[in-house]
């Protein structure tokens, strides 16, 4: 369960550091978030290739290289048949609807959104909210991944998300 815990939050840390530095460029220098995000992933992928066939390549596997399954002291346990992470996405939802709808920083988010000018305008600190909200965002999508590798996959890969978050920038854009 502490491995799990320990999981949950290093996850939730590294997603949302990884959420700030297209915010620190966006804040700094007014950079595309989107189109700097999109970069970001290549990144990733390739640490995760780098794991893959490095430090972490399972010493068992013959063939292609992969990344050893978890033990099973670290995978999700199941609810229904399925991990526990959709009780969480569940509560998240929630959590996430007051927070937009119903607090001050949610309002900022709002007024950001809709025109940094007026924001800067109405005396927000536009580049602080802008960071906050996306290391809140990475830190969201740092759980996704832990919900993914430790309660579905059991291990990390390139292929864990099936390319679902370039399909989603599409959709949004649309």
């Amino acid at each position: 369960v502490l491995n799990l815990i320990i999981m949950f939050f290093v996850a939730m840390l590294a997603g949302g550091l990884w959420g700030l530095i297209p915010a620190v460029f966006k804040a700094k220098w007014g950079t595309n978030e989107t189109l700097f995000t999109l970069m970001l992933n290549y990144i990733a992928l390739e640490v995760i290739r780098y794991l893959q066939f490095g430090p972490w390549r399972d010493p068992k596997q013959m063939g292609f290289p992969k990344i050893a399954m978890f033990d099973f002291s670290v995978r999700l346990p199941k609810i229904f048949g399925v991990h526990i992470g959709w009780i969480a996405a569940l509560i998240l939802v929630v959590v996430v609807y007051f927070y937009i709808n119903k607090s001050k920083q949610g309002y900022q988010i709002t007024v950001v959104g809709e025109s940094e000018r007026t924001a800067s305008y109405a005396g927000m600190n536009v580049g602080k909210i802008v960071m906050r909200t996306m290391f809140i965002s990475g830190a969201i999508c740092g759980l996704t991944g832990f919900f993914t590798v430790a309660g579905a996959n059991y291990t990390v890969s390139e292929a864990v998300t099936g390319g679902v978050g370039f399909t989603a920038i599409t959709v949004a854009w649309l």
